[in-house]
This record gives structure tokens, C-alpha cells and sequence, in this order.
């Protein structure tokens, strides 16, 4: 590997600790993102078909 990735994977992992939790920051980089992606799964609406059919 070449580039920013690998140096980026070289390093070891910065850690956040409360109490008795620890989490990497790239773990928890993910989770956000997957809790992200699934409030906007369940907010968004669901395309529809507007047709004159359904106005009856």
C-alpha cells in the first residue's frame, strides 16, 4: 500500500475513555455514521407514485 492510507494505518489507535468505556475514535467514527444513516432511513419518505388513480 501507498499513499495516505497506509500511513494512516501505521499508526496505532487513539482511544476515548469515561469511565469504564473505551472506544477507538474510528470505531466510533462508524457507529456514528451507521446511527446517522439510520435516523435518516426512518425521517426520510418514501418516493410515491402521484397518479390520478389514487386521488379517487
Amino acid at each position: 500500500m501507498s499513499g495516505w492510507i497506509s500511513n494512516f494505518m501505521n499508526h496505532p489507535a487513539t482511544y476515548l475513555k469515561a469511565g469504564w468505556i473505551q472506544i477507538s475514535v474510528s470505531n466510533l467514527i462508524v457507529i456514528l455514521l451507521m446511527l446517522s444513516i439510520f435516523v435518516l432511513a426512518i425521517l426520510l419518505p418514501f418516493p410515491n407514485k402521484h397518479s390520478d388513480e389514487d386521488a379517487k
